[in-house]
């Protein structure tokens, strides 16, 4: 029920549609009981029995209820076969349970059709919160926690709440109260019979709760399967390259069928378990009504303290119970999948996402002065990356960070536009702290350029305007052409209205990178951060790309990591890094003739080439 209750949020949008259902269930209820009780008057005209009372009774107080509606019901029949024909009468009878049944049922579509919509819009909203969530949640998330889990959480976890977890709402509202309508009507019918049939419930309560035991925890694996195939074929699908150069298709295809296996397996345990609820509840139902048959039987034809046409009413009552007993049952072990579907769902919409503006958060619109870092420490998890790390760079100068794999460069990129925060330490821009700064209007000063191009399957220029969603088509021009880009653009068959496939597969390693510098000139950052952005280019491609690069720079403050030393020359500082730690710094010709780690990394390079 905690799980529950942190959903019920979801559906207070949705309440007018929830108190509509409880009122259409609750008449569903009183129409299904009465649908029953009407059965009495027929029987008795049908059979002629039944006592006869030719004076209208007298209502003398509540405690009376019950013999002043008998002896009403008595008068009434008495009354119509005294002045109609018995066919009129059972005719008369006929209609008023037709009718009730079709009160009946009509309510039953009016609480569904209400339903739907709370149900639905719950759905969609509890997706869209997920999905949002998703967006705000820091990188380091996505390090721990694998895509395809995330996508089955937003997609099957959230059907299943909506489908299993929100029948609790029926479970609560619709069969309780028939149930409950049943058994006063057959306590009025009979108090001793009634009270008989209790004691058998209980048991049979406890016989059908044991099947649905496990159920729960079955659920909750058998939903970390499905996140962890999903998983399989986001990662197969991206990288089909590898897949295929490497002739690991038998590989790809025994994990995928593995995992199968496993939800195979799991699916079945849990449809089984499901499947059982239903027919066991209704054996035990009908052995109870068996046990009813016996000792009713004997109230009639044996003591006589209860009429046969009462009895048979009973009957129909006594089943009654079993369909709504059912569905109890039924919808008790979905609201154990649906709340192990829930707790993988609200894991998400809980988790706390650390890196966030603070309150009354500083905006800053400009850069004035300068970016500096000072004594900043770093690390992944246990993973230490920077040690006492400190750098000044002052507005309009073009900054280099070069040094081997793993050495920190990167992480610099990741650190000055909050994807991570600091351990130790201060990053500051023109004496602000980046923590004090609103997170939207810090990365609104830089543009970012990755080794990989990561474009979406849509057009150029939704690619590109997501700098400047409002950008004009000339504004869109210009950046391509600032970015070396237009030339190949205006020779694609819709221009810059050209989809570019998914992850812009249709282009060229060169022409997506040019896409993605476009992107950043269009946004016209004062601060521009370079992250490898040539490193997986061939060299014609590279030449185009450091066009492109130059021009992005002009009268920019730049952050260039760069693996290829060649496209870093003339930067204003170079900073080389070791193990976390800045071991020289100097322009290009200076670390030359300092003859350090600059120089044996240039001299390789310039061997390798």
């Amino acid at each position: 029920m905690s799980n529950f209750k942190k959903i019920v949020p979801f559906i207070y949008p949705y309440k007018k549609y929830a108190f509509l259902n409880i009122f259409f269930n609750v008449l569903y209820a009183l129409f299904s009981t009465l649908s029953f009780v009407a059965l009495i008057p027929m029987l008795q005209v049908l059979f002629e029995k039944g006592k006869k009372v030719t004076t209208e009774p007298v209502y003398t107080g509540l405690f009376e209820l019950k013999k002043y509606g008998e002896n009403y019901l008595a008068y009434y029949i008495t009354t119509a076969q005294k002045n109609h024909e018995p066919g009129y009468v059972l005719s008369v009878m006929v209609a008023i349970i037709i009718s009730i049944f079709l009160l009946k049922n009509l309510a039953d579509y009016l609480a569904m059709f209400f339903i739907n919509f709370l149900r639905n819009g719950v759905l969609k909203d509890m997706r869209n919160a997920l999905y949002k969530k998703t967006l705000e949640l820091p990188l380091a998330f996505y390090s721990e926690k694998r895509k395809g889990d995330v996508i089955s959480r937003i997609s099957a976890d959230v059907n299943e709440v909506q489908n299993s977890f929100l029948a609790i709402l029926e479970l609560i509202v619709k069969e309780p109260l028939t149930i409950i309508f049943t058994i006063s009507a057959m306590l009025i019918i009979s108090a001793k019979l009634t009270l008989f049939v209790f004691i058998f419930i209980p048991i049979s309560g406890y016989i059908i709760s044991l099947i649905g035991k496990q159920l729960k925890k079955q659920s909750s694996k058998a939903q970390q399967e499905q996140g962890a195939f999903l998983s399989t074929i986001e990662e197969t699908i991206g990288g089909l390259k590898v897949v295929k150069g490497y002739n690991a298709e038998n590989y790809f295809n025994n994990v995928f069928q593995n995992s199968t296996e496993r939800f195979f397996n799991l699916s079945n345990s849990i449809g089984n378990r499901q499947n059982l609820a239903s027919p066991a509840s209704e054996f035990m139902g009908i052995t109870v009504i068996a046990i009813l048959l016996w000792y009713g039987g004997q109230m009639v034809l044996i003591d006589k303290t209860l009429e046969s046409a009462a009895f048979i009413a009973y009957m129909g009552l006594a089943y009654n119970i079993l369909t709504p007993a059912k569905a109890i049952s039924k919808a008790s072990y979905g609201v154990k999948r649906g709340n192990a579907a829930a707790e993988r769902v609200l894991e998400i919409l809980e988790q706390e996402n650390t890196i966030v503006s603070k309150e009354n958060a500083i905006e800053k619109s400009t850069f004035d002065d300068a970016i500096s870092i000072q004594h900043i420490n770093f690390k992944y998890e246990e993973e230490s990356v920077l040690k006492d790390f400190s750098l000044n760079i002052k507005k309009g100068q073009t900054v280099a960070l070069v040094g081997q794999s793993g050495s920190g460069k990167s992480t610099i990129a990741n650190l000055l536009t909050r994807f991570y925060d600091v351990n130790d330490g201060t990053i500051s821009i023109d004496g602000i702290n980046i923590k004090d700064m609103n997170l939207q209007s810090l990365r609104s000063l830089m543009g970012l350029v990755t080794q990989d191009s990561i474009l979406f399957n849509d057009t150029i220029k939704a690619n590109i305007s997501l700098g400047k969603l409002d950008a004009t088509d000339d504004e869109i021009i210009e950046a391509l052409k600032i970015a070396n880009a237009y030339e190949f653009v205006k020779e694609l068959p819709l221009g810059i209205y050209t989809n570019i496939g998914d992850s812009g597969n249709k282009l060229s390693g060169g022409q997506k990178q040019r896409l993605s510098i476009a992107r950043a000139v269009l946004k016209n950052p004062p601060i521009m951060i370079l992250d490898e952005a040539t490193s997986a280019l061939d060299t014609e491609s590279e030449k185009f790309v450091q066009v492109a690069l130059e021009n992005m720079m002009q009268n920019r403050t730049s952050i260039v990591i760069a693996h290829r030393l060649s496209t870093i020359q003339k930067a204003d500082i170079i900073v080389v890094m070791q193990k976390g730690k800045i071991v020289e710094q100097g322009t290009h010709e200076e670390l030359i003739a300092h003859n350090g780690t600059y120089n044996k990394l240039v001299t390789m390079q310039s061997f390798e080439s």
